[in-house]
């Protein structure tokens, strides 16, 4: 293994955490792995990594290498990018986690063009919308929903969702349709979302003109799940707030009844996260590149 390949191998294991997460995605074995290091070490005449029975950590020396192991790597392929002639097409595997609803109803559907723009390109699809640490876990990029916290990743907006107000056919009867703010506030339950990051209640939200309303409704449950959210509010259980298309089907069949239409929840941005890089990889730049091209073409 050149140095090259040694640099990259050590970045991954300082990314992953992980001598054996490494080998994994650089499909290597582990002991070419093992081995690669401690000629690396021996070279540099330092300790680069610490081992632990859990996890591997970088040395003072470690981190000051791998800084510079980025660094380089970065211009490296930067200059392998300017020299690629346009005629080849992006190749190798990206790691990306989507919404499961969104990449059910929209994105894996379009999946088939994407494959005949870019045939050497593979995809490895997890969804959820758990926090993810992209570089962690070797994940190339995330799609998700709402405002994001800092997390020290590039992101990049692809959309919005429209939002509506709903609940079943059968609290509406049983609570009566509200006509207004204040009616909403008398009388009325929410099926209350808790952040699974700050584990806080969020009000429901909505819209008068130009001015945002927060109104904080009693609840008799409360989720921080995206599917339980939606259980709850089917069976009857308060007001909930969905992005548009997730809640279609419902209202067109009457299972589901918009709240206050007129005073809609804000709309949600949708952005794709991704670590900052110097140069972007080919691979990822034409996904984000198609992300933003389909959402466009959806929304």
């Amino acid at each position: 293994m050149d140095r090259l390949d040694a640099m990259r191998l050590f970045t991954r294991i300082v990314e992953l955490g992980s001598f054996t997460a490494a080998a994994d995605d650089l499909d290597l074995p582990r002991a070419t792995v093992t081995h690669t290091i401690k000629r690396l070490e021996a070279r540099l005449g330092t300790q680069l990594l610490q081992r632990t029975t859990r996890r591997v950590h970088t040395s003072r020396e470690g981190e000051l290498y791998y800084g510079h192991c980025v660094r380089l790597l970065a211009d490296m392929d930067a200059v392998e990018t300017d020299f690629r002639e346009t005629a080849v097409l992006p190749r190798g595997r990206l790691r990306v986690d989507l919404p499961a609803q969104m990449a059910r109803l929209w994105l894996i559907p379009a999946l088939p063009t994407f494959f005949a723009r870019y045939p050497q390109l593979e995809l490895d699809i997890g969804t959820g919308d758990r926090f993810v640490d992209l570089l962690r876990e070797g994940v190339d990029c995330v799609l998700r929903v709402g405002q994001l916290p800092d997390s020290g990743l590039t992101s990049r907006r692809v959309g919005t969702l429209e939002q509506a107000s709903v609940a079943s056919a059968a609290y509406v009867r049983r609570q009566g349709m509200p006509q207004s703010l204040a009616d909403l506030q008398n009388g009325h339950y929410a099926v209350n979302w808790a952040s699974p990051t700050t584990h806080r209640s969020e009000p429901l939200e909505f819209m008068l003109g130009r001015k945002r309303r927060e109104v904080t409704l009693p609840g008799r449950v409360t989720v921080s799940g995206v599917e339980a959210y939606m259980g709850c509010c089917e069976a009857g259980l308060g007001i909930a707030q969905f992005p548009r298309y997730r809640v279609a089907d419902g209202l067109a069949s009457g299972q589901l009844r918009e709240i206050l239409p007129s005073m809609p929840p804000p709309s949600l941005p949708v952005s794709v996260l991704y670590p900052t890089h110097r140069q972007m990889p080919a691979r990822l730049r034409v996904f984000v590149d198609w992300l933003v091209e389909l959402m466009a073409r959806q929304l």
